[in-house]
């Protein structure tokens, strides 16, 4: 008999977030509520990136990761074209008590995600996403080669 893990009837999923050159992975369940979702990711946040987020690769600017979860309003996108996501994101309008599932989030979804005051809607959100080029790869990638030569 197959593991659970491997049924196709598993809710469980892997949820790529996105802002400025950050992709954060999170394991999550499609009958999540977005508060579930919003408070796994400023946690993770805040662990992770204590002086804020990188929003550009040039100029970069931080952006502070939001203090307290009832200070902030996180707003979501999903892109116009998951193939391709230099075509821009859709806002999702999901409320806090929306499920994941039932608003288009699937295994491995690029979903983007925006600070917003508490009172603001999320039409006034701006998704702020990085996608990284061809070139800017190959040049990251020569950088970290470089690196770990020069260390060893």
């Amino acid at each position: 008999m197959p593991s659970k893990a491997n049924s196709v009837d598993d809710p469980e999923v892997t949820i790529r977030l996105k802002y400025g050159i950050h992709t954060v992975f999170i394991s999550a369940m499609l009958d999540w509520p977005f508060s579930r979702l919003t408070a796994e990711l400023l946690s993770i946040l805040r662990e992770r990136y204590p002086n804020g987020l990188t929003t550009s690769i040039g100029p970069p600017q931080l952006v502070a990761v939001p203090a307290s979860d009832s200070d902030v309003k996180v707003a979501y996108a999903l892109p116009k074209n998951p193939g391709d996501l230099t075509q821009g994101w859709k806002t999702i309008n999901a409320r806090e008590t929306d499920i994941l599932g039932k608003k288009g989030v699937t295994d491995m979804s690029s979903v983007a995600f925006a600070f917003l005051e508490t009172d603001a809607n999320e039409t006034q959100a701006v998704f702020a996403v990085e996608v990284p080029t061809l070139d800017e790869e190959a040049a990251l990638g020569e950088e970290e080669d470089l690196g770990d030569s020069e260390i060893s």
